[in-house]
């Protein structure tokens, strides 16, 4: 950034707005939640977008079921800007959903605001769906056995979304209502919104009194 640019917006720290156009983003954040690990779940990573080098996380219940587990995928919050999937809270919220409903949770992470805007966070999600339709569709890629030859119910899948992350379970239904057909063998079947966070054209009222509007503006769609 150069010289003469100044801070236009600070949100609480975390990421700031310079006056030339940039922005920078904390990378010392303090996490005072302890990350669950008491055996009940496995997880990992995997890259699905090399293009955008976008990953996401699988959380396999150990518990032995007779049936093929549903698939739920998790979009975090953050407010189009912030966070990933490997925060504390949201790997937490992921624990449990895979442990307490016995399903295999895919937690994705998409490209964030300000440096790309809506509807790229939209599309990074229907991305993470045709990363699960190819391993349906041509056998396992590299999952070892949690998605491949049959492991999961690929009839059964659906999207949980938490503020921001509503929104775009939101968008991703818009955009499947049509032709389910578009990710068969894969079928979303249904959709949980979390609180979703939606905006207009004109501000209510708790949207006036927000801090750092600036960041909210982009994320209405």
């Amino acid at each position: 950034m150069g010289s003469l640019s100044h801070v236009v917006e600070d949100c609480f720290g975390l990421l700031k707005v310079y006056s030339d156009g940039s922005i920078s983003r904390s990378t010392n954040i303090n996490f005072n939640i302890p990350v669950i690990d008491d055996g009940s779940v496995l997880w990992k990573d995997y890259v699905f977008d090399k293009h955008h080098n976008l990953h996401l996380r699988l959380y396999k219940p150990t518990l032995a079921s007779l049936t093929k587990p549903p698939v739920l995928y998790y979009i975090h919050a953050g407010d189009f800007y912030f966070r990933s999937r490997t925060f504390p809270n949201f790997h937490d919220i992921c624990h449990r959903l895979a442990s307490g409903l016995t399903v295999l949770v895919v937690a994705l992470d998409y490209r964030l605001a300000l440096e790309q805007r809506l509807p790229a966070t939209i599309d990074d999600a229907m991305s993470s769906l045709k990363w699960l339709q190819i391993l349906a569709m041509h056998g396992d890629i590299g999952c070892d056995t949690w998605l491949g030859d049959g492991a999961v119910d690929i009839d059964r899948v659906f999207a949980m979304g938490d503020s921001s992350g509503g929104n775009v379970a939101h968008h991703v239904a818009l955009r499947l209502d049509v032709g389910l057909v578009e990710l068969k063998p894969v079928r979303v079947r249904g959709y949980v919104l979390l609180a979703p966070f939606f905006g207009g054209s004109v501000k209510t009222r708790s949207e006036e009194e927000r801090p750092c509007e600036v960041l909210w503006n982009f994320g209405h769609v």
